[in-house]
């Protein structure tokens, strides 16, 4: 769905709530955030629809901390796999293969060294019976103006002044919702209908406090 679709939702009425969800597998936020969408498909009807949204992308051309931009830099290898995987079998692909890769990469803390990540990747490529050569695109540019596509349709729903996860919900973006544990049952149903509510109100654009804690989507909620 191209960006331009988006806008046009606003005003239909819907009895399942369509989310459109942007996610860069090595983001600790958009993982804890993502498994509360997965929550969510439980207590309430929605559709989700996953895309990808680069944080190297996302970075490109800012002045960073080097150590935050080696950081950042190593994130690349990661979705260009994932991005490989979706032009190859089709994007369907991205719900089981991102918590796939996101279970080994933030449940079990393998997103530090790139050769554990690398590995994990391959690892979740297998587990779904993919083609092991997709690895292959972790070095590779191929996909890249793929990932860029995908990333600007985000940034022209909520600005280029973000980062991951983006979500549209009924067709209305925001960044976030930033959370650091994952709500179950209907504790996630019930900050759900909070979210859509907010939406639905075209003059809302900003709710945020100081964070005190690190995601962590194995801790209780």
């Amino acid at each position: 769905m191209g960006a331009s679709s988006f806008s046009s939702l606003r005003s239909v009425a819907v009895s399942t709530n369509t989310v459109d969800f942007w996610f860069d597998p090595a983001c600790p936020f958009a993982w804890c955030t993502s498994r509360w969408i997965k929550q969510v498909e439980q207590v309430r009807d929605i559709e989700v629809v996953w895309h990808l949204i680069s944080l190297g992308v996302v970075n490109e051309g800012r002045e960073l901390d080097p150590g935050y931009r080696k950081h950042i830099d190593g994130t690349w290898g990661a979705i260009r796999v994932v991005a490989a995987a979706a032009a190859q079998v089709g994007e369907g692909v991205l719900d089981d293969l991102y918590t796939a890769i996101g279970t080994r990469f933030h449940n079990d803390a393998r997103n530090g060294a790139e050769e554990s990540r690398k590995e994990a990747v391959a690892e979740a490529l297998a587990e779904l019976g993919l083609n092991a050569e997709l690895i292959t695109a972790w070095e590779s540019d191929e996909y890249d103006q793929s990932l860029r596509e995908s990333t600007k349709a985000a940034q022209d729903l909520v600005g280029s002044d973000v980062g991951t996860p983006v979500v549209a919900l009924n067709g209305v973006g925001f960044f976030g919702p930033v959370i650091t544990r994952v709500p179950r049952g209907e504790l996630a149903g019930e900050i759900f209908d909070a979210a859509v509510t907010l939406g639905n109100y075209p003059h809302f654009f900003e709710l945020k406090r100081s964070r005190t804690e690190d995601p962590s989507a194995t801790a209780e909620g």
